[in-house]
């Protein structure tokens, strides 16, 4: 089973306080997009159709450049507004028979979150997300910062990508065409997994990693260069 991958890499990341798209920030002399990129690389489970990265239009043609050596097909397109469009924008140009969608700010994704992800797609799951415990204790407030109550956290867990998908459950997930995106099924989402919920798919959790965590803040991205210098 062919697996294309597709990377929305057009975000601002303005939480990350960096004078350009988060993406683009260096982590240890590199990229994180061009990190993110050879952890999708050295998955070796996936039969690697092609990896789609979508970014802001404007950086198109250096992001072509940097990555005309990846040893697979990399197609770069544009991306839209919100993460919804950009994701919509990718699989306009997926040909695999499984698709992955994994944020562009994950560059140290072990391999075998990969597998785990594309096992259980092989197994017949439509869609399958990796997932963590939530391990910090859970409190429901209100908008007085009033708390109301202690949420269980035994049956939480905080979801990270890649997140797998039968092509045609992408299609569904997103309002039945990838070519919608004034389609009201999930606009401005961060969780394309949400997007198969709504419309009735069954969604198949397995172990995710701490390694995978997300950069969003600048606490986030010291860490990631500080794993950067240990592994390099």
């Amino acid at each position: 089973m062919t697996t294309s991958v597709i990377i929305p890499a057009a975000g601002s990341g303005t939480r990350l306080g960096e004078d350009r798209p988060k993406a683009f920030v260096d982590v240890g002399g590199v990229s994180i997009l061009s990190r993110t990129v050879a952890s999708v690389l050295a998955a070796d489970c996936l039969d690697l159709d092609r990896i789609i990265v979508v970014v802001p239009d404007h950086l198109i043609d250096p992001v072509t450049d940097d990555l005309r050596i990846a040893p697979c097909e990399v197609v770069v397109v544009p991306g839209g507004a919100e993460r919804t469009d950009s994701v919509r924008a990718g699989a306009e140009h997926v040909t695999g028979e499984f698709v992955l969608v994994h944020d562009a700010a994950r560059p140290f994704t072990p391999p075998a979150v990969f597998d785990r992800v594309v096992a259980a797609l092989r197994a017949g799951h439509p869609v399958v997300v990796p997932g963590l415990p939530v391990v910090d204790t859970l409190k429901r407030v209100d908008e007085h910062g009033r708390i109301g109550a202690t949420v269980d956290r035994s049956v939480l867990r905080a979801i990270q990508t890649p997140q797998g998908f039968h092509a045609d459950a992408l299609v569904t997930a997103y309002g039945n065409t990838v070519s919608a995106p004034d389609s009201a099924v999930g606009a401005n989402t961060t969780d394309d997994a949400a997007l198969a919920e709504r419309a009735g798919l069954p969604v198949y959790l397995v172990d995710g990693d701490p390694d995978a965590f997300k950069i969003t803040t600048p606490w986030d991205l010291r860490l990631a260069r500080a794993m950067a210098q240990g592994w390099d």
